[in-house]
């Protein structure tokens, strides 16, 4: 007799229950991307915090907190990690301590400097991290912060929480994406032109009430190549696909559940597996073209997927080898599953060879790209994506092409993109007054406000104003921020965090703005 398998560790199986929901859905190599990375959170305000907790919670690596202020009575209504035990007490070290408590299995640290002397005294300081995030900074020090990390090529999320209001920015100099979970996933079945593996099975099988749809769709399938002659392979009109139905429902006798799947299945199951345009676009990119030993090895993959595409495998990408769920009985299912599988394999196999062959002509390690990270790429190629940012500094320079679109008629399109500038605004009159606008004096300010404001558009090149009621509410808040709204936006940052760490779906290209009054919400590319 056998003896029984033994036990699995208790920490593993603890683990995996306790972040069981995410690893569903970004996986266990998601997981421990996130578990690797470390980042850095610049400014402790309740936005700050938020963002942080929602990387704390699913498990990053580490956070370390820059802040070189006290806990004031104010931090105490908008954040609720803090309480008047803190009060006079480093911020930093505060919150550092209670985003902690949430999650052991994250090593916390923190900085009790600002983020100013930092980048004076220690700028290589934010190297180390993979991505920083940055909260409610004046312009000069957003600046000083994103153009160093831009320099260094870490990414950055920067947050605003002002009130009503709330924004995010990612700024990235290039972001590649292997899994992008597309909404309306087609599965590749390869039915108009079959591998020699799958003509054989699909040809050798009898059709039954027992067998897959995709067995039955492919017998109507080859009545309708014959009907229509040479180089039709798969009905394209609504009127084609209407007669290959019709064929199917004529022969179907009752109660035949892959017949009527096969039926549903005409309108999804052809066209996949040629080359779509995001990854056209990839493979004519310079950097597929001219591979370097400092690109991402995704380059060098793409390259290796290009030369399969186009050389070995007749214009058609890697077979995924995932099969949609069928009605059938289990042997029948599984025989074609395993046909699937082991083409893709195969396909995956080709393109691993290739990478191999490309990193010793760039006298780079063999372990640099495993095979499972190839067959992962090749499961998801059609849906493969390459982001390019421009940096934050960009948005300030004169007559910047981004911009120019967002006006029409000497008015900022919407007023979520006048709120956008007012936010700029509000931060430029922090660099240069020194104070926060409105928070002494309202009517006072919103006079200093509107000068700045209509300075920083015309150095812009954007002859356009905003309206007086805008910068009044900007005023109106005086620098406070709202848990809220903080916590949503807070919400939303750490999503677009873990997307970046993850690599994984794609992330917001590169402004979301938010309006806690009306709901509104819009992503604009600057």
């Amino acid at each position: 007799m056998s003896s029984p398998a033994p036990p699995k560790s208790p920490e593993l199986s603890d683990k995996s229950k306790k972040y069981d929901r995410q690893i569903r859905l970004w996986g266990d190599h998601g997981q421990a991307l996130l578990e690797a990375a470390t980042i850095c959170v610049v400014n402790v305000t309740a936005v700050g915090c938020e963002t942080a907790k929602g990387l704390v919670l699913p498990g990053v690596g580490g956070f370390t907190v820059v802040d070189g202020s006290t806990v004031k009575e104010e931090d105490l209504g908008n954040n609720f990690f803090l309480d008047n035990t803190f009060l006079g007490k480093s911020k930093a070290f505060a919150c550092k301590q209670l985003l902690q408590e949430l999650n052991p299995d994250v090593i916390g640290d923190y900085v009790d400097e600002s983020v100013d002397y930092i980048l004076a005294n220690r700028p290589n300081f934010f190297d180390s991290f993979d991505l920083v995030i940055a909260s409610n900074l004046n312009e000069q020090s957003l600046l000083q912060l994103a153009n160093r990390l831009w320099d260094s090529n870490v990414p950055l999320v920067y947050c605003r929480s002002l009130g009503m209001l709330g924004s995010i920015r990612l700024q990235i100099k290039e972001h590649c994406i292997v899994e992008t979970h597309p909404d309306n996933r087609q599965f590749d079945l390869r039915l108009e032109q079959p591998f020699q593996a799958l003509r054989d099975h699909l040809e050798s099988t009898e059709v039954t009430s027992k067998v897959p749809w995709l067995l039955v769709l492919y017998k109507y399938l080859k009545a309708w190549q014959k009907e229509h002659g040479a180089g039709r392979l798969a009905p394209g009109s609504y009127k084609e696909k209407t007669q290959l139905r019709d064929a199917i429902k004529a022969d179907m006798q009752k109660d035949e559940e892959n017949y009527e799947e096969a039926i549903k299945a005409v309108n999804t199951a052809f066209g996949a597996g040629m080359v779509p345009s995001n990854l056209k676009a990839i493979f004519e990119d310079d950097a597929c073209e001219q591979l370097h030993k400092k690109n991402d090895v995704f380059w060098i993959m793409a390259k290796a997927l290009k030369h399969f595409v186009v050389e070995e495998n007749k214009g058609y990408l890697p077979l995924p080898g995932v099969l949609p769920d069928m009605t059938a009985n289990t042997d029948s299912y599984i025989a074609l599953q395993q046909i699937y599988h082991q083409q893709a394999l195969h396909d995956a196999d080709q393109v691993y060879h290739k990478c191999q062959e490309y990193l010793r002509q760039l006298s780079l390690p063999a372990d640099t790209i495993d095979d499972r990270t190839v067959r992962l790429l090749c499961r998801e190629a059609a849906g493969l994506s390459v982001l390019r940012g421009t940096r934050i500094a960009d948005e300030y320079e004169y007559k910047n092409c981004r911009l120019l679109p967002l006006v029409e008629d000497n008015e900022l399109q919407g007023t979520l993109t006048a709120y956008n500038f007012a936010l700029r605004a509000y931060e430029r009159f922090l660099s240069e007054c020194g104070s926060i606008p409105g928070e002494c004096s309202v009517e006072q300010d919103i006079v200093r406000l509107k000068s700045i404001t209509s300075k920083m558009l015309n150095d812009l090149g954007l002859h356009v104003t905003i309206s007086d009621d805008v910068l009044h509410e900007i005023c109106r808040y005086g620098g406070a921020e709202l848990h809220a709204v903080s916590a949503f936006i807070g919400g939303c940052a750490a999503q677009e965090v873990i997307k970046i760490i993850t690599k994984q779906y794609k992330p917001i290209d590169n402004t979301f703005i938010y309006n806690a009054i009306s709901t509104e919400s819009v992503t604009l590319k600057l």
